[in-house]
């Protein structure tokens, strides 16, 4: 693993929030080779200097007091900032001549910039020697705001590099608990006979967020909930909740099953989105007890707008093993919690021979907990201590929370994950190419649908859990959400 990472912005947001810190804890584990060097550029004039200082000044912010000093020092030493305009070839030339000039190295390019420039950026560093057999190109959403658009992009990428050259991240792909689902379904003889709709009553999947559009509100407007996480987030994590088993854990098989699973979505258009969708938008509430204000009295708003901020979703899969059992999914800005599950609700017993199970006792559930506190929960009826002549049952749960279970173990931050997996060359945990675009032909046709019919965001008060008509969306079906809560 000899290879060179050559960061195109690397004085952005991304960059110092997520890149460089976990580039850091990979050092600190001792899983970066001794010879990587991170070069970050962009056309800011700054000097190396002032860089460094940013450099550290971002982790001890981030880091505090678990800072390691020698960890730091050898850190920072790896990382080199240089001013350089990535679309233009004599300055990238230079570049490539001082930094790159030993194509043996593998040479990692991460895109942290806006997909509106991947084009230009790459065609400059093909005309300057950059695009080798050993060049990976990493890419962040959003890759696209319809399918044309997505193609249109994914083709100045491809016009260049081939497919196992691109690495597109969803940073959720490489969260531990979600990978642990497929370890939870595959490597476990309980679940995976039970994982049909044979037992599966229904299937929920919950990414809440507490946060507004922040300074996003232009890019918000023209994205909304549903192209934002939607299309990416909670897609790729049905898949992984939906798919069959792959033949072999790797990008090829993983991929394979996952595009399955979106080719099998029941289409949400016209003539039933109005029965399968709920759109919302934030007002003035409280989160936390802080008063926030609406969607549209946020920084930088300028219209009268009807983008949806919170999305809920009645989804089918159109297959053997998922047939007549839906999928609910719903995501959201400015709800009262944060928190990201997915919620495997098992079918009833066929037959009760405990008056409490008919007294409204919840059935069984599965809660796969994806943030913040990560792990997983089993929800069983158990009999209450007692000598009364019925059986009093109780729901309880028997929990697996990663940090105590591990103890001493770090969870990693996924960009820890998926960094140390394109230094691999391991696009298991990255996204195919045919996976976004068959994405986006789903959601396009939802969007289509609420074009044709006029479906309207509905409001809902900040620090709320959504509008009341998301709540109807699933009870008409005789069930609810699972009400947010602490697993541990």
């Amino acid at each position: 693993m000899i290879c060179d990472l050559l960061i195109v912005g690397g004085e952005g947001d991304l960059a110092f929030r997520k890149l460089y810190l976990a580039l850091y804890h990979l050092d600190k584990s001792q899983l970066l080779p001794d010879c990587l060097r991170v070069v970050g550029i962009s056309r800011n004039p700054q000097s190396p200097e002032v860089f460094q200082g940013r450099l550290q000044a971002s982790l001890v912010a981030n880091l505090g007091e678990s800072l390691d000093p020698v960890v730091s020092q050898r850190f920072c030493q790896r990382v080199t900032y240089r001013s350089v305009d990535a679309m233009n070839p004599e300055s990238l030339g230079r570049l490539n001549d001082e930094e790159f000039c030993d194509r043996t190295r593998d040479l990692i390019v991460y895109l942290a910039t806006p997909p509106s420039i991947f084009q230009r950026v790459c065609e400059c560093l093909q005309s300057v020697g950059l695009v080798r057999p050993n060049t990976r190109v990493v890419v962040e959403k959003p890759l696209g705001h319809s399918r044309e658009s997505f193609i249109d992009i994914n083709r100045s990428l491809t016009s260049i590099f081939a497919e196992s050259q691109v690495y597109r991240i969803d940073h959720y792909l490489g969260k531990e608990t979600v990978q642990n689902l497929l370890v939870t379904r595959f490597a476990n003889a309980l679940f995976e006979p039970l994982w049909s709709n044979k037992y599966v009553d229904h299937v929920q999947i919950t990414v809440a967020e507490t946060v507004g559009v922040e300074d996003r509100w232009a890019f918000y407007e023209e994205a909304g909930a549903l192209r934002d996480m939607m299309q990416n987030h909670l897609l790729q994590l049905l898949c992984l909740a939906a798919m069959e088993p792959p033949a072999r854990f790797d990008a090829s098989s993983v991929h394979d099953e996952k595009i399955k699973v979106l080719n099998s979505l029941k289409s949400i258009d016209r003539t039933n989105v109005l029965q399968n969708t709920v759109r919302g938008q934030y007002v003035a509430g409280a989160v936390a007890g802080e008063a926030v204000p609406g969607y549209l009295h946020e920084a930088g708003a300028k219209v009268r707008s009807t983008t949806e901020t919170f999305v809920a979703i009645k989804a089918e899969i159109d297959n053997w093993r998922w047939a007549r059992v839906p999928f609910y999914l719903r995501t959201g800005k400015r709800l009262g919690a944060r928190y990201s599950e997915i919620v495997i609700q098992f079918r009833d017993v066929p037959h009760a021979i405990f008056p409490d199970q008919l007294a409204g006792n919840a059935p069984n559930k599965l809660v796969i907990r994806v943030q913040p506190d990560e792990g997983i929960s089993l929800q069983l009826l158990n009999k209450v201590p007692g000598l009364e002549e019925s059986m009093a049952l109780q729901a309880v749960d028997l929990q697996l929370a990663l940090s105590e279970a591990f103890t001493g173990k770090r969870v990693p931050d996924a960009y820890e994950r998926l960094l140390f997996d394109v230094m691999l060359a391991n696009q298991t945990r990255f996204m195919r190419a045919d996976e976004l675009e068959v994405a986006w032909r789903w959601v396009d046709q939802i969007v289509g649908g609420w074009q044709d019919t006029g479906q309207k965001s509905m409001p809902y008060m900040a620090g709320s859990f959504g509008p009341a008509e998301s709540v109807a969306l699933i009870a008409k079906d005789g069930r609810r959400w699972r009400e947010n809560q602490p697993l541990f």
